[in-house]
């Protein structure tokens, strides 16, 4: 039997956003004994293979479309431009570097003992650690204990072929553009990814099963960015039948180098298509391969997800589970304030011993072309879940300002579109939903806004601030 080398106060399974806010939490504010167990690379999916190098990617897919722009502000391309995608990438890649070291400097600095290794459980309150550079496996405990191991991208079980489609984690790997590339899904991670490729330049195209994508979001959002897409140039295959099998028609020498690769998709109705590249953005699955959590009475979702309560206690006491794992609001930054609220709640003064994420009107944006925008209810489930009678709605659509030299059959294919959905009597707002360019930016502010409860009459009374398309939503009339 390995034995117990340490006893903490607190032990976190998993170095990401959501374990890095509860453990510092509890370390570096309230003194608590504290060590992180991690498998991986410090900061997690977020930090590695998630929102960090996905933005850095947008943001080198969006300079390429400013400058496509540009000869409609009068800038002169005659003689053509050019872009090192792999330089960029070796770039965005050390960047990322910098990141894993700030993440440790600050476990270290906060007292959090960093374990590399995996954990799995013994008993409700012992793990045991097998180091990830070797040595003998060993035991640790504590009183408390989070399980923030996030969630892993998904392939199909049931098509032949499917493994050699690559997932959002070795999108990341690619050094090479593809010269077609195809995506499969209608998610914020098949839409922003695929956005970025055709952005590039590259032939994309996305399988989606229904007639519009991003599912969760508003039909305005569905219905106007999916068309946009098409206008973009993105052949976006709606009601797709659904892949048969994946034959490798030829493999690439060098993985991060796909140009090479072909792949033959084979779709349930016949139809076929050659593509360089495949990705699979169906979905995702809770990580926790190998941690044992059917050796302790924990509580699982229908979906496999760790089951918690509004405070992010488990069914089994002193064990609490957050961020991705729990299936809560698949966000960064909901991990990272879930974890900071349950250090407080566990290592805090008397005060905060109430202390909780809520998780309504959380705002969240897709980094598509354009940014969407999004916070509180669509407008059917606030007519759900208040009545159609009791529902107004506000919206606009407009080309921005940025496109007024474009020629009118251009500009006329980029839209800015808002909505507010409000409750009778006092129009209070429980929904936001905005897509244009800026977007982004944008809602924070205006999410702050919703989440205490501002009312159209709110939203009325502030001064325009002109011009920017953000008047738009002060001024709807």
């Amino acid at each position: 039997m390995a034995p117990i080398t340490k006893q903490y106060d607190y032990i976190v399974i998993g170095g990401g956003s959501g374990g890095s806010g509860t453990a510092r939490r509890a370390s570096g504010w309230y003194g608590a004994k504290t060590c992180i167990i991690d498998a991986g690379v410090s900061g997690g999916t977020c930090v590695n293979v998630g929102c960090v190098p996905k933005k850095m990617t947008w943001n080198f897919a969006s300079i390429n479309e400013t400058i496509k722009a540009g000869k409609h502000y009068g800038y002169n391309f005659d003689n053509g431009y050019s872009f090192d995608f792999k330089s960029f990438v070796e770039k965005r890649d050390a960047r990322i570097k910098v990141l894993n070291g700030a993440y440790e400097n600050n476990w270290a600095k906060e007292g959090i003992e960093l374990i590399h290794g995996t954990a799995t459980f013994v008993n409700e309150h012992e793990l045991e650690v097998t180091p990830k550079h070797g040595g003998d496996p060993f035991r640790v405990t504590a009183p408390h204990i989070t399980i923030a191991t996030g969630s892993f991208p998904t392939k199909p079980e049931n098509i032949p072929g499917s493994e050699y489609g690559i997932t959002s984690d070795e999108f990341f790997l690619i050094k090479h553009l593809p010269k077609t590339m195809v995506f499969v899904g209608a998610g914020y991670i098949a839409v922003e990814l695929a956005g970025v490729m055709n952005a590039l330049g590259v032939e994309t195209h996305l399988f989606i099963r229904h007639n519009t994508f991003l599912r969760k979001f508003d039909p305005m959002i569905q219905e106007t960015m999916t068309q946009h897409y098409e206008d973009l140039g993105v052949h976006v295959h709606r009601n797709h039948p659904g892949i048969k099998e994946v034959v490798p028609v030829q493999a690439a020498a060098d993985a991060s180098d796909p140009r090479e690769k072909q792949l033959k998709i084979i779709s349930n109705d016949g139809t076929e298509l050659i593509t360089n590249e495949l990705l699979w953005a169906i979905g995702r699955g809770p990580e926790i391969r190998g941690l044992g959590v059917d050796k302790i009475p924990v509580k699982r979702t229908k979906s496999g997800h760790i089951a918690v309560d509004k405070y992010q206690n488990t069914s089994v006491e002193g064990v609490y589970a957050l961020g991705d794992v729990t299936g809560q609001a698949e966000l960064t930054p909901v991990a990272i304030a879930a974890g900071r609220q349950l250090g407080n709640r566990l290592f805090g003064p008397p005060e905060l011993k109430d202390s909780h994420l809520e998780y309504d009107k959380i705002p969240s944006v897709v980094f598509s072309h354009p940014e969407v925008g999004s916070t509180g209810l669509t407008e059917p489930e606030a007519i759900e879940k208040y009545g159609k009678d009791k529902v107004k709605v506000y919206r606009t659509r407009f080309s921005a300002m940025y496109y007024d030299v474009f020629p009118p059959e251009e500009k006329k294919k980029e839209p800015t579109e808002f909505k507010l959905v409000t409750i009778l009597p006092d129009e209070k707002i429980v929904g936001l939903h905005i897509l244009g360019k800026g977007c982004d930016e944008m809602l924070q502010g205006f999410g702050v806004a919703v989440k205490m409860g501002a009312t159209k009459k709110d939203f009325d009374s502030c001064v325009a601030i002109h011009p920017t398309s953000a008047e738009e939503l002060v001024t709807l009339r």
